[in-house]
Parts: C-alpha cells; structure tokens; sequence
C-alpha cells in the first residue's frame, strides 16, 4: 500500500516538476534531516534537529536560486553556523556532535538532486531515467541475490549483499538504459548505456552506505515513517548516489 501511494505521488511530482517536485523534495530531505538526528541519538551524538533543519534549508534555498548544485558559499555557511551553534551551546553541542550533523546534513542534502535533475534539458527524462534505473538495480540485485547470492561483498556492512546480485544489479539498470536510448534515440547511446551501468554500481554503493550508518548504531530500519519500508533514508538512500550521479554526468559527458 506504501508503493502504491508513493510511486504515483512521486512520478507526479516528477511530470509536473517546478515547484511541486522542490516541495516534494523539501519535505523528503527535512523528514531525512529529523530521521539522521534520531538515528545517531542512539549512540549518544547530540544532532539538534531544529540546526539540521536549519542547514538543510539553507542548502535547499540555495539549489533552488542557483539550480546548479550547492555554490561553495551555501556549503560554507553551514558549516560556519554549526561552527557557531557549538560556540553557544558547548559543552552540550561537542566537536564531534558539529562534524557529524554536517556530515549528516551533506548526507540527507543529496535529496535536493532530485529537483535539480528536472533543471537539465529534458530534466524529467533524465530524472526518470535514474528512477527507473535505480528501482531496476534494487529490485534485481535482490532477485539474483536471493536466488542465486553465494559470495558476499561487504559482509562487515551486509551480509545479504553478494557479488552475483550486485552483478544482477548492474545488469537491471543497463538493461533500462537500453530500453531508454531505444525509446529515446535522440540521446547518444553508449554515454547512455555507460551511465546506466554507472547508476547500477552507484545504487548499491548508497545502499551500503547507510548501511554502515545504519550498523554503527546497531539497527535494522533508519526509521517508521513509511509502513512496511522503514524510513525515507531506507526508500532513497540508492538515489542519495545516484541522483547527483546522473546529475553531473548528464550535466558534463552528455549535454555538456
């Protein structure tokens, strides 16, 4: 029930794009802001969910004036507000609570690639392209894996995840950047099928990274917000790589 109401909702915002797809993605990346802060909690880490709120924000303000990625002065200026905030707030806001809400604020500020993509020429094909590839390589690597997994890869941070189904991985989303370059033959087609091989390795990398977020602080899930899936860093923590992946890619390789 979760994917039935979420695809659709999410594909809207993408055909619609502009200011419906921003807002879309304003409250994915402040709801993964509030989950990251919740997350480290657990171990103790100090985030306060109103400055992660705050620099998400401001990172989100500056992607929708600039629509070019984060200028440095963006980036800058988070920094040097958490920088502030431990000033007023030591000892309760510590050195190392600043290095990780930044960290967790770059982090759950990947979401924001997901309006930008619809910035590009043809922006919602290419932000349909990175859905669909990304969608594809979850859902093969786990069918190779679980039928065919033997060799794990990154047994330390996922046990389940295997070398056949990262193979199969891969596999699904070039698979989609073929049936799109076919679809599409305006587009050149091996940048094209490059990228979507880039996307299948690129989809799990994000997978295992909050994996190892997720296993530093010994859990299963990154949140409850959506039933029967987790949390939004569990549904887009693949898009979290890919997104800005296809982004600089389309951006430099293929129209640039």
């Amino acid at each position: 029930m979760s994917a039935l109401i979420g695809i659709p909702l999410l594909l809207a915002a993408v055909w619609y794009g502009g200011i419906f797809l921003f807002l879309l993605t304003t409250v994915l990346m402040l709801l993964g802001a509030w989950e990251i802060s919740r997350i480290f909690a657990r171990i103790e880490l100090h985030l306060p969910p109103a400055l992660l709120l705050t620099g998400c924000t401001v990172l989100l303000l500056a992607a929708y004036r600039w629509q070019h990625g984060y200028p440095g002065t963006a980036v800058l200026s988070v920094l040097l507000l958490y920088l502030l905030a431990m000033l007023l707030l030591y000892p309760r806001l510590k050195p190392i609570d600043v290095a990780v809400a930044f960290f967790s604020t770059m982090y759950v500020g990947l979401i924001i690639y997901l309006y930008l993509l619809s910035t590009l020429a043809d922006g919602w094909v290419w932000l349909l392209f990175m859905l669909l590839c990304t969608w594809a390589s979850d859902t093969a690597a786990f069918l190779v894996g679980r039928k065919a997994g033997r060799r794990q890869i990154a047994p330390a941070l996922s046990p389940a995840k295997t070398l056949e189904g990262a193979a199969g991985g891969v596999a699904g989303s070039f698979l989609t950047a073929l049936l799109v370059a076919l679809l599409y033959p305006q587009f050149p087609v091996l940048p094209v099928l490059i990228l979507g091989i880039l996307v299948g390795f690129g989809a799990q990398a994000g997978d295992l990274v909050e994996s190892a977020i997720k296993r530093q602080v010994g859990i299963k899930d990154a949140g409850k917000l959506i039933p029967g899936h987790g949390g939004i860093l569990d549904r887009f923590d693949s898009m979290l790589f890919t997104a800005p992946l296809v982004y600089y890619y389309v951006g430099l390789i293929i129209t640039g």
